[in-house]
């Protein structure tokens, strides 16, 4: 059996859910049973076969609406990893980083041809670095006090799935200075990030090597399902951009969070519209058992 979860923030009617089991019925789909998670905000419709067809029926079928299709066996997740920058927070680090340097529209303009795969992500990281050279230490924290936000959800997200038993791992293709204070503050159980290297008190334009990027994303995926004895299926990785792409394609959810075209094309579920709590109500989670503090 399979599930498909339509997601909204309190705009789905009963109108909807029957219209979406009608397109489920008319893609050859065989669907059954259909019911709300929160009255408005998400519903569940089961159904016996064909699941790409039923995202195909019904991606874009409904406004403001964002559409998970998956096994219902395997929905329950005990294991996320995430992406940090713009999936977990709202900013790229080093675009705002590179703000305190007078260099924002350079360093920008390189990190959306990253994210957009048409750049290798390891040198254009050197590149953007290499910018930095001579930025003194204390503009990241003060980066990191005035400028990176939590993005909405995220704090449920990983503290409900966290308190279900569920291993929660940030990796990030950032810095340390940002992603283990960002980690702390989520209730992450630890963060993998790059390392700035800095002397005397200022940045030298370097990160220590090797780059945390595609590559470890994915390795880290992998011993995390390792490490936990789990089956891929109960995995679920999330990010936007293209160095994501590998863990969201070896996940056994994998979830492109406003993200790129090239890993939303990809991806197996998209996330459009709402928040990271789009990721609770995918796994069945009503409101009212979200861990929120």
């Amino acid at each position: 059996m399979f599930t498909a979860t339509l997601i909204a923030s309190g705009t789905l009617t009963a109108g909807d859910i029957s219209t979406a089991m009608d397109r489920l019925r008319d893609a050859g789909c065989a669907p059954g049973a259909s019911g709300w998670i929160d009255v408005g905000d998400a519903a569940d419709l089961i159904f016996g076969m064909a699941p790409d067809a039923a995202r195909v029926a019904l991606e874009g079928a409904f406004v403001d609406t964002d559409v998970v299709v998956q096994s219902s066996v395997t929905r329950t997740k005990t294991l996320l990893v995430a992406d940090m920058d713009s999936t977990m927070i709202t900013v790229e680090c080093i675009d705002e980083l590179a703000d305190y340097a007078g260099i924002k529209p350079q360093i920008a303009e390189i990190t959306e041809r990253a994210m957009r795969g048409e750049l290798d992500f390891e040198a254009a990281l050197d590149a953007r670095v290499a910018l930095l050279e001579g930025l003194a230490e204390s503009d990241i924290e003060r980066c990191l006090a005035e400028r990176v936000k939590i993005m909405p959800g995220a704090k449920a997200l990983v503290r409900t799935m966290r308190s279900r038993g569920a291993l929660a791992v940030l990796v990030s293709g950032g810095f340390t200075r940002f992603a283990e204070p960002v980690a702390k503050e989520i209730g992450f159980d630890r963060a993998i990030a790059n390392v700035l290297e800095i002397e005397s008190g200022v940045l030298t334009g370097t990160v220590t090597k090797p780059i945390v990027g595609s590559d470890t994303k994915l390795t880290t995926l992998r011993a995390a399902i390792t490490e936990r004895g789990i089956a891929v299926e109960e995995s679920l990785a999330v990010g936007d951009g293209a160095n994501d792409l590998a863990m969201i394609e070896a996940a056994g959810l994998g979830v492109a969070y406003h993200a790129k075209p090239i890993v939303a094309v990809a991806a197996a579920a998209r996330i459009d519209h709402g928040d990271l709590t789009a990721l609770l109500y995918a796994q069945g989670i009503a409101k009212q058992h979200w861990v929120l503090d």
